[in-house]
């Protein structure tokens, strides 16, 4: 079955006749199974998978090793702004070439490998393409890298962008990403066999369909198994009558009589224990135990306590004595592994053992103690998981020879507990196995009598000897009969394969006690080996012959050695279990054993736990051994794996079950899993008990064959169950042994086990790559693997990783500790060099699709709700009183010059005003009325004011403005004005000063001046779309726009006129604009959504005052507040606060640009804090950078005190962030800051204010609005399908939702339908619908499709109120009735917000949404930074940052996979990972999606690795 291993040696033995023979017959014999998975491969030839692409860097981790770089610092990238191309490096050596081997190259770093001598394309005009690269609004902190695509709003893309999916622009279409991702798709296209039936309903309703079996699939036929009884012990033998009397007999009658030979690491015999010396050190070690160990004036250990033995593999004749010594005492011996370092694979899971068993005291040599890691006293160290151990050290000198008076307890053979084995359990976990006094004995008498073993015989011992088979014979049974045991230490085996058939052959050896592993060592090594004579064997004890592989080492050794003596009959494999100690053995024909037999099983029946012999012509078939018989005295029978355990049929696999005085009798201390696993009682078909005797479960699969043999095809440890299919890991190790591993991985290092994902257990392969395989060699074998394993076993493979060389976790003798790999795994600690996962394949048991129901109207939706009882979903705040701004307005209107003031202006004019206040005006009359009142204040990042301006400044100020562009730009009434400024009174007085002479003012943030290839693009683009006939701005701006740099993004020839606002003279203008109506443009607001729309809404002068009055309302806003801003000023709410509130209602706004947070991150709270803010607003990104930049440093806050605020409101057009508010609030509580203070506002495109969550007013101001922000839990599942479920914290699936406010005054809200466009019951998740004075008025666009816009600013519902205008804003939410009844008497309502629509991820018609998938990553991972998602192509992309070493990167890989299966039932088809940093990230601390999805697919984002899940 291991054919390639040995196809190298063959051209060797061409010349030797008599060997060839030989090495033919072996070769056609273990190639059946190589054949058969080349010929499963040939079928995929054609198929061509997408390879991952991996950065350099990391590609040098996977073979550290081998290859030194010769500077690291060159490979460093030293930033996201300065990055330059690794191609471009002049310094990477060719010793990285040798490392990459013509593997694939990373993206490049910076957009200069797409764009000869780093120059962008110059950008074309908007109306012409409607791409331009270069994101929005990003956040200067992280400067993302090259420009990835924006689209304005055009009719094709906004208008139906509800329910269309956009285009992409920018992308180019021979992109290698987009290639590799048409690959992908292709692979994913190809039917691979008929999917497995969706076996639940992951509904609100929880309604599992239980999976139908196939109808197809093998069934058992056989009759019932009868249970099958061993030869019975034989009787009229004088057996001694417990295992310490043979001792005392021997060692006193035999004391020159060899017992142990221990070699060294050359295979020399270092030391010989004979009988009396094994007897007489006992006794020492016995009596010092007893009586020389004190604690307090009393005895440290009584009969039956614990002790644990420490001793290495390679000191058997001291752990003899340790062992027997304990015995004498009527101490219990634990034998474990010496700990090499403190954090051993499994050794946490010892220790819990050593506790559980109470164990204080440690027994070793000095040698073992010298070697042991010690701590800084020079004590042994405590190991992780460890109780508080003595050490005692037993070598001849520290142990007190006993008085000659002195005897031990006699000992009869018991009940009582002779030894602890451990176990290591398929999850990892430890466990002690008990095994009595009685069972020992009867143990060494079983197999005395089942092998034959007679005084003074030779066994040479090459297993472990300290616990299984290997102390079963080497260390007990052979004391009982007198026998010599020459032991090989593990150290010898590796470094002389041969050698214990050198030993058999000069020690005459007559048994030997082996694995098939050895067997296959010595094959290798054999060559040359001319004296060797294997004749004098008559047992080979194979210990692992339940290992159905292991049939393949035992005939290609008796083929190759059956020439030196070795005979046929001499193999002997048995099957043990730690529970239930020798299951059977194989004997040879003198001792009464029938002929061996060998079956030949289909692997497909296996698999249905059915037996059926099959042809070893056939692709997929496991071909058997037996083990022997069952032991003598033992009855054995075999039960179903699952459910009660009753009897199989003939011709089905179960689990062996045993009943003999000589199994395992507990785990110790665990008495549930002890009941069911050493006190079953199998059950006839009927129900009825087999037998009154309990049987011990051994955990080995298998059945009972012809003659009475027991078969073994596997173990319960690596049985994974995949649908309702059971495989076995040592057989997929098998087939991927056979597809060519010598080059690629090494042999004997490989982990296959299941991981539970999404209900089902999925297949993981780890294995070791081999340093010189190259990155694309590598790829290919792990895509062939997963053909054959596909094709053998028909199942595919969840994940392939490869890891470096020696960095899995090892057990103590070699082999690989799978469940601590296993553990890593999970824990994204295997730090892999390759993966391949394979989803797409394995899991086929995803949710149902939702059932669409066409027939279902909007009306029979509202009768339904009414019918259960439901209210339909709609709220609306406060009603605007026409009479609450009348004073104010009256004041306009009586002011000379005021806009309304005109000659015999009467009631009529008053009448209008009061309804439509025109901020002009409301400036003017605060310029005369109270000129010298504050209205804003700007910080610098010092925390200094830099600017302010009273009410007759600001006037003042915006009138130069007015003149000047009548003046200079010699502008019309209408035209639009670009206003390009940083955060300040400027740009303030700029808007007014275009409101005065009629102009439409249009906000754009500065390009940066370090970043002008990606940020310059976007201010022009946003001129050229708002057709702006002027750019307002300052002089330092105004040089940047006409720089040289600027030419190399833009074109800069084409700026309409720019005009500096720094030293215009002090003109007054003639008359100041009066709008004809109130309906009349009063500003355009351009922002980017999170999609890449980059959209500007139509704000009218009725629509902004009215924005104003609700703000006013619900913020009570009056002149003499105080009120802090740490918003950008550029668009929606933050534009509003910053220049609109104000003035409109005369409050002090104490101004905090963001950006000054960068070198002063306390700035904003400080500011609060000196002016006594009541209520302050801040976006995410600022309440991030305050948590992440304050966390640690609470000194730099000294004299801060925040109690003074009442209300912190985040504004942000998003589902609030429930974790960053609720960090924030906890971090800061010991600044002041009350705990009910932070709240969340919602806004959109359409209207830019919803919500606002204003806290209870404190004793002065009673009566305001807002009980506590509400926090629900909703049932993810039933989100799925546009229900809301509320579930308790804590709940499985449950997601936490932050109402995102009260409803502003003026405001209605309804949940509609996004498709039928009905009104929805409460329960119901549906599209936001919002009717307001102040919602926008449209879209502005250079296009003139107006109509496509309607839908979204003049919708009307389908049915019910169908008169009401409403706009959709195209996020989806629900409402949920508040018990608060507010001053109008209306119950309050709280309103939810789901992500965008235009974002949802409808996998599989699962609806999925990116929010929930970036939190669950986030909580799951720990060294996540930030991550997003978006879909391309149907498939799920996941970009994640990596915010730790690029080496661990491709742990995130199987994580990601997992945790978005797990919680969102959809299947990821790309993972990113990337730096910090690379996920744009606009000013409001929105994910830029769409940018993101443009600049991956037009390979500009640089990752780490990019991996294509199959």
């Amino acid at each position: 079955k291991r054919a390639k291993l040995l196809a190298r040696y063959i051209p060797l033995l061409q010349g030797k006749v008599g060997h060839s023979k030989v090495y033919l017959l072996l070769c056609f014999y273990v190639d059946v199974h190589t054949e058969a998975v080349q010929a499963a491969l040939a079928k995929y030839k054609e198929r061509k998978m997408p390879m991952p692409s991996k950065r350099r860097s990391v590609l040098v981790h996977s073979s550290v090793e081998t290859y030194t770089p010769p500077d690291e610092g060159s490979l460093r990238r030293p930033g996201r702004l300065t990055s330059t191309p690794l191609q471009s490096h002049s310094n990477i050596e060719p010793w990285l070439d040798r490392v990459i081997q013509g593997s694939s190259t990373s993206s490049s770093a910076s957009s200069t490998s797409s764009h000869p001598g780093g120059r962008p394309a110059a950008a074309p005009s908007a109306a012409a393409t409607a791409t331009l690269t270069g994101p929005a609004e990003f956040r200067h902190v992280r400067a993302a890298g090259p420009g990835p695509r924006l689209r304005p709003v055009s009719g094709g893309s906004a208008g139906s962008g509800l329910s269309a999916p956009l285009p992409v622009a920018g992308v180019p279409v021979s992109s290698r990403v987009s290639s590799k991702i048409q690959q992908l798709l292709n692979t994913l296209k190809r039917p691979k066999r008929p999917p497995l039936k969706e076996f639940f309903v992951d509904d609100f309703e929880e309604l599992l369909e239980v999976q139908q079996p196939d109808p197809n699939q093998p069934k058992p036929e056989g009759s019932q198994m009868v249970v099958l009884k061993g030869e019975p012990l034989a009787v009229g033998i004088p057996w001694p009558p417990s295992l310490l009397a043979a001792l005392q007999r021997w060692g006193t009658t035999q004391p020159k009589a060899p017992c142990l030979t221990a070699l060294d690491t050359a295979g020399k015999a270092v030391y010989t224990l004979t009988y009396g010396k094994l007897w007489s050190r006992s006794l020492k070690l016995a009596y010092t135990l007893l009586n020389k160990l004190t604690s307090k004036n009393e005895p440290l250990l009584n009969p039956g306590d614990r002790v644990a033995l420490v001793f290495p593999n390679s000191d058997p004749v001291m752990f003899m004595v340790a062992f027997y010594g304990c015995l004498l005492a009527e101490l219990v011996p634990v034998p474990i592994e010496v700990p090499l370092t403190r954090k051993d694979a499994g050794s946490q899971q010892v220790g819990f053992l050593l506790g559980s068993c109470g164990v204080t005291l440690a027994l070793t040599t000095d040698a073992c103690q010298k070697g042991l890691p010690k701590a800084q006293t020079g004590e042994v160290a405590t190991f992780k998981g460890w109780p508080p151990l003595a050490w005692l050290v037993i070598d001849g000198k520290h142990l007190t020879k006993p008085p000659k008076d002195w005897h031990p307890q006699a000992q009869d053979a018991g009940a009582g507990t002779a030894y602890i084995e451990y176990k290591t359990s398929k999850e990892g976990s430890t466990v002690g196995v008990t095994v009595s006094h009685a069972s020992l004995l009867a143990q060494c008498r079983a197999l005395t009598q089942a092998c034959g073993y007679s005084e003074a015989e030779t066994l040479t011992n090459v297993l472990d000897f300290k616990r299984d088979a290997g102390l079963w014979h080497g260390v007990l049974t052979s004391v009982m009969n007198r026998m010599h045991v020459i032991s090989i230490p593990y150290a010898l085996m590796k470094v002389n394969p041969l050698s214990w058939i050198q030993k058999v052959c000069s020690y005459k050896a007559r048994a030997a006690l082996v694995k098939s592993r050895d067997m296959h060592w010595s094959l290798l090594a054999q060559r040359g080996q001319r004296d060797v004579s294997l004749s004098s064997l008559r047992m080979l004890i194979v210990a692992d012959g339940a290992n159905p592989w292991s049939i393949s080492s035992c005939d290609a050794f008796l083929n190759v050695f059956q020439s030196r003596g070795l005979r046929p009959e001499v193999i002997c494999p048995c099957a043990t279990s730690p529970e239930a100690l020798t299951v059977a053995i194989r004997r040879p024909p003198d001792l009464g054993g029938p002929p061996p037999r060998k079956a030949v099983l289909s692997m497909n029946g296996l698999s249905f736990g059915v037996i059926r012999v099959d042809t070893e012509e056939k692709l997929s078939v496991l071909t058997v051994q037996d083990v022997g018989q069952v032991l003598p005295g033992a009855d054995v029978c075999v039960v179903k794996v699952e459910g009660a355990p009753y009897l199989c049929k003939t011709d089905e696999v179960g689990e062996i079950c045993v009943h003999s005085s000589a199994t395992g009798t507990a785990y110790y201390g665990l008495l549930g899993i002890t009941k069911s696993v050493f006190e079953t009682v199998p059950l006839t078909a009927g129900g009825a008990p087999v037998s009154e005797r309990p049987f011990t479960r051994t955990g080995l699969l298998g059945f009972v064959g012809p003659d009475d043999l027991v078969f073994v095809v596997g173990k319960l440890d690596g049985l994974m169950v995949v649908g309702v299919r059971r495989h076995n890991a040592d057989d997929v190790v098998a087939t991927a042994l056979a597809v060519e591993p010598m080059k690629f991985v090494y042999r004997g290092r490989i982990a296959v086990f299941s991981v539970t994902v999404l209900h089902d257990d999925r297949i993981v392969l780890v294995a070791e790559q081999r340093p010189d395989a190259s990155e694309e060699d590598s790829f290919q074998w792990m895509s062939r693997v997963l053909q054959a394993i596909d094709s053998i076993h028909q199942v595919g493979v969840y994940c392939l990783a490869l890891v470096p060389a020696n960095t899995l976790p090892k057990a103590p003798l070699g082999g690989i500790h799978i469940s601590e790999t296993k553990q890593r795994f999970l824990e994204g600690m295997l730090h892999p060099c390759n993966v391949l996962m394979c989803p797409h394949t394995c899991v086929t048991n995803l949710p149902k699709p939702r059932q669409k129901q066409p027939e279902v109207g909007p009306a029979s939706m509202i009768v339904g709700n009414l019918v259960a009882g439901k209210r339909i979903a709609q709220a609306s705040g406060r009603e605007l009183a026409h009479l609450e701004d009348s004073d104010q307005a009256r004041k306009v209107t009586a002011v000379p010059g005021s806009a309304r003031w005109a000659p015999g202006s009467g009631r009529g004019l008053r009448g209008l005003s009061a309804q439509f206040l025109f901020l002009p005006d409301v400036l003017q009359w605060r310029a005369h009325t109270t000129p010298d009142h504050p209205l804003f204040l700007l910080l610098n990042a010092k925390g200094t004011v830099t600017s302010t301006a009273t009410c007759v400044q600001l006037h003042k100020r915006a009138e130069r403005v007015a003149a000047a562009l009548m003046e200079k730009a010699r502008l019309n009434v209408g035209d639009h004005v670009a206003l390009v400024y940083p955060p300040g009174v400027d740009l303030i007085a700029a808007f007014y000063g275009c409101l005065y002479c009629g102009c439409v003012p249009v906000t754009v943030r500065p390009p940066h001046p370090q970043n002008l290839a990606t940020t310059l693009p976007t201010v022009k683009m946003i001129v050229e779309v708002s057709k702006s006939a002027c750019v307002l701005t300052t002089q330092a701006i105004m040089r940047l726009l006409k720089s040289k740099d600027a030419g190399a993004a833009v074109d800069v020839r084409t700026w309409p006129t720019i005009v500096d606002t720094d030293d215009i003279p002090k003109k007054k203008v003639a008359s100041i604009f009066r709008p004809p109506s109130p309906d009349v443009l009063a500003y355009l607001d351009f922002s980017v959504s999170t999609t890449g729309i980059l959209a500007g809404v139509k704000m009218s002068h009725a629509a902004t005052s009215a924005l104003c009055r609700s703000i006013k309302l619900q913020c009570e806003l009056y002149p003499s507040r105080q009120i802090a801003i740490c918003l950008d000023p550029y668009c929606g709410l933050g534009f509003a606060l910053w220049c609109l509130c104000s003035v409109y209602s005369g409050h002090q706004s104490v101004l905090v640009p963001p950006l000054e947070l960068e070198s002063n991150v306390s700035l904003w709270l400080s500011a609060v804090s000196q002016y006594k803010a009541r209520v302050t607003f801040c976006s995410y990104s600022v309440m991030e950078m305050c948590t992440r930049g304050l966390g640690t440093q609470t000194g730099v806050l000294r004299g801060v005190n925040l109690s003074c605020v009442r209300t912190c409101m985040v504004v942000a057009e998003e589902r609030p962030r429930i974790a960053l508010t609720q960090s924030f609030s906890k971090l800061f509580k010991d600044l002041g800051l009350p705990a009910r203070a932070v709240s969340t506002t919602f806004g959109c495109r359409v209207n830019v204010a919803i919500c606002l969550q204003v806290r209870p007013a404190t004793l002065f101001f009673q009566g305001t609005a807002g009980p506590d922000p509400t926090t629900v839990y909703v049932d993810m599942r039933a989100l799925r399908h546009d229900r809301v479920r509320l579930v308790e914290r804590g709940s499985p699936h449950s997601l936490p939702l932050t109402e995102s406010g009260k409803i502003l005054p003026g405001v209605k809200v309804i949940i509609a339908h996004t498709e039928t466009k009905g009104p929805l019951g409460d329960s119901h998740l549906g599209e936001i619908w919002v009717s307001s004075p102040h919602n926008a008025t449209g879209y502005y666009t250079v296009y003139g499709e107006e109509a496509l816009h309607a839908d979204h600013f003049s919708a009307r519902l389908s049915f019910g109120d169908t008169q009401t205008i409403w706009a959709r804003t195209g996020y989806l939410g629900f409402l949920r009735r508040t018990e608060l009844t507010d001053a109008s008497g209306g119950e309050g309502a709280a309103c939810g917000v789901w992500p965008h629509p235009r974002e949802a991820c409808a996998c599989r018609a699962c609806c999925g949404s990116p929010g929930p998938g970036c939190r669950a990553l986030c909580r799951e991972l720990v060294s996540l930074g930030v991550s997003a998602v978006f879909t391309w192509t149907n498939l799920l992309v996941v970009v994640v940052e990596l915010d730790g070493l690029e080496q661990d990167a491709l742990d995130l890989v199987a994580l990601v996979t997992n945790v978005v299966l797990e919680e969102h039932h959809l299947v990821v088809g790309v993972v990113v990972i990337v730096d910090p940093g690379v996920i744009p990230i606009n000013s409001r601390g929105e994910k830029q999606r769409m940018h993101l999805r443009d600049g991956f697919l037009a390979d500009q984002l640089d990752p780490i690795y990019v991996a294509y899940n199959m």
